[in-house]
């Protein structure tokens, strides 16, 4: 497949491009899949759920499986460690509207893996092929799984996994370059991502240091991999699954949003968060999403200040304009 933008076929879904906005907890809401995915993301990828959530009936996990009319292609992401358990949630789950169902398998968070879930589950390639199997025999929907290289350096085993995971099922494999270990620290190891490539027939998503079309190219080509997925390069930044596209398409470089347009996305992100989630919780998450949407601007620094003590939606739009008017 060439290295450039083009349908990706995951089971029986295809995906308008292979662009994909990366699952990302406290970002990947509703409202944020909603701007990538009209910015042109293939399949926006919803924050990770709890399957011991589902069972007991959480509130606050029926909000995060959500899922917006207008949204295209979006991957629902389970995670935990018991097969049964998430064989049975996601047989419950199954008839919502999400394209594919994704397992997570490379979360660093510590509680996650303290807990043996997450990148824990890199440790344990038996119970990581037993999930798999479970799940994509309970439902009809593609299972795909999200891994990182590896739990660390000593232990590099994204292959073996992604095998395990295709062996029982799989219907695509995502490949985070870093280590458990590394967090999201020093560069991503892309060459972990052509070697899972080399090794399975399923579709492969890379996914690490991809910060614009430029990187997407570069990586689809340097390692082969079937598509490319974004995550913290599309905090406060929607606009990137365009760029990437455009680049992938003909090599076009769009230039950046100016002011008038970030203004405008920053504003419409706060009135969907507020219709969202209303007005006390949606203004306060609406503050670190203004920090990454106005990073690098001249004064950001005391744009933030201002922001981070709104408490209204008509003080998020009247800081805005002041500053934006002001020069800022």
């Amino acid at each position: 497949m060439s290295a450039g933008l083009h349908p990706l076929v995951i089971g029986g879904v295809t995906l308008d491009n292979n662009i994909i906005l990366a699952p990302m907890a406290g970002v990947t809401d509703l409202p944020f899949r909603l701007l990538c995915a009209e910015q042109g993301a293939g399949l926006c990828c919803m924050e990770m759920v709890s399957a011991k959530a589902i069972l007991y009936g959480s509130r606050n996990t029926e909000e995060l499986m959500e899922i917006h009319p207008d949204e295209r292609a979006v991957s629902l992401q389970l995670f935990g460690s018991d097969p049964k358990i998430l064989s049975e949630m996601a047989k419950k789950i199954e008839d919502r509207p999400f394209s594919v169902l994704d397992l997570n398998m490379g979360c660093p968070v510590p509680k996650v893996v303290n807990n043996g879930e997450g990148a824990a589950l890199m440790r344990e390639p038996k119970l990581a092929g037993e999930i798999v199997k479970a799940v994509s025999r309970a439902i009809r929907k593609p299972v795909t799984v999200k891994i990182r290289k590896g739990f660390d350096d000593a232990h590099v085993n994204a292959v073996e996994i992604a095998k395990i995971a295709e062996d029982a099922g799989a219907a695509a494999v995502a490949v985070h370059g870093r280590t458990r270990e590394q967090n999201y620290a020093g560069e991503a190891d892309w060459e972990i991502i052509a070697r899972v490539k080399e090794s399975v027939h399923i579709p492969v998503i890379g996914n690490g240091d991809v910060t614009d079309g430029a990187g997407a190219e570069r990586m689809l080509r340097e390692t082969g991999c079937d598509g490319v997925m974004v995550g913290r390069a599309a905090r406060g930044n929607p606009w990137i699954f365009r760029q990437i596209a455009a680049y992938l398409e003909d090599g076009t470089v769009l230039p950046k949003p100016d002011r008038e347009a970030l203004r405008e996305m920053i504003l419409r992100h706060a009135r969907l968060l507020l219709a969202h989630k209303g007005e006390y919780t949606g203004v306060r998450e609406m503050r670190k999403h203004i920090s990454w949407y106005t990073a690098g601007l001249p004064n950001s620094a005391r744009l933030r200040q201002s922001v981070n003590m709104a408490e209204s939606m008509a003080e998020i739009e009247r800081i805005s304009c002041m500053v934006w008017t002001s020069g800022a």
